[in-house]
């Protein structure tokens, strides 16, 4: 059975669910092009995860019919899936006590034709890999040692190292920072761009969708409910009845074509108790000049012994009343004055 022209990954008519239950899941009729980055969004239990699990050969279609550059996947042996598909998991585990590098390393295992032990070309795309997510720094501790978010980046990493040609990626920035959430969806773009790997990931982010991603496809109660270009797709109209939330589009005044999609707040409305909870708040102290206090605030002054000229007939310093101090400001003579 051929793919069609321009197909890539092919689902058609697909229906899940687990046995002695009801199908949640479906029908579900997709074409995806090599090299394309889709998203798939939606609220909480709308079948995105399962979706994703069925594309990955984890888990078989009640009915209907999930096909790969042409060939059933069903019918893949495990080894050639894994040779092909990669699945970044949503819930990674922390426990392993093997290195970051081993881990990675992994990756590589359905690419061995003989032996356990790597090439130099395993090891090239590994620290290729690692480089890519950003983890060589912490690429020989066990991953146990790592954070949440540093450990989800080098699952990442051990996904790159299959060479995939289809990428599938199970909410990925859920434990990162927001600077790695935009690493590891300009990687997972970057991916589809210049490797021609086709992309799909599960996400909450409907704004990084519409930034990254080529195709959008909106799930609800196990249907397809939107599916197309982000522009078409991440809007307040089409997305507020699907969240039950009133969602606004804003736009970035400098650039009225760069929009978000975010929930509406009425005007004037206060959300909870918006006091002070961390202050008070210090500003950072003026920059000093080279005669120190002299150029500073009179109000961050700190309180100074005021000294007149030196007598000429003692040589010590006095204060303002003419009581005479020694060199370090003290009263002359000692005692409580």
């Amino acid at each position: 059975m051929g793919a069609e022209v321009g197909t890539f990954l092919s689902v058609k008519g697909v229906r899940f669910g687990y046995p002695a239950g009801p199908e949640f899941l479906g029908p579900i009729d997709l074409r995806l092009g090599r090299g394309e980055c889709w998203a798939i969004v939606g609220p909480n239990g709308a079948g995105k995860s399962t979706l994703l699990r069925l594309l990955a050969g984890l888990l078989r279609p009640r009915r209907g019919t999930i096909e790969l550059e042409g060939a059933a996947l069903a019918a893949l042996s495990a080894r050639e899936r894994a040779r092909r598909v990669a699945l970044i998991p949503q819930q990674v585990r922390s426990d392993i006590e093997d290195t970051a590098r081993g881990l990675v390393l992994l990756g590589r295992f359905p690419h061995r034709s003989f032996g356990l032990f790597e090439t130099a070309h395993d090891l090239a795309v590994a620290e290729r890999a690692l480089a890519l997510t950003e983890t060589l720094d912490f690429a020989e501790r066990p991953l146990c040692t790592l954070s949440g978010g540093e450990a989800q980046r080098v699952h990442v990493a051990a996904a790159l190292a299959q060479e995939p040609r289809l990428l599938l990626a199970d909410e990925p920035t859920a434990s990162l920072d927001v600077q790695h959430q935009l690493t590891i969806f300009r990687i997972l773009r970057g991916q589809a761009v210049r490797e021609g790997v086709t992309v799909v990931v599960v996400t909450h982010d409907v704004n990084l969708a519409a930034q990254f991603c080529t195709h959008v496809l909106v799930l609800d109660n196990g249907r397809i409910v939107a599916c197309g270009p982000p522009a078409e797709v991440v809007r307040a109209q089409v997305l507020s009845p699907i969240y039950n939330t009133p969602l606004v589009e804003a736009c970035a005044p400098e650039a009225p074509a760069v929009c978000w999609v975010v929930p509406h707040v009425l005007a004037g409305e206060q959300v909870g108790d918006q006091s002070p909870r961390c202050g008070p708040l210090t500003p950072p102290p003026p920059p000093m000049g080279e005669r120190g206090l002299e150029t500073a605030p009179e109000s961050v002054r700190r309180p100074s012994v005021h000294q007149s000229p030196r007598s000429k007939d003692l040589g010590h310093p006095r204060d303002d009343l003419g009581h005479p101090r020694d060199d370090l400001g003290h009263p002359k003579g000692g005692g409580r004055g």
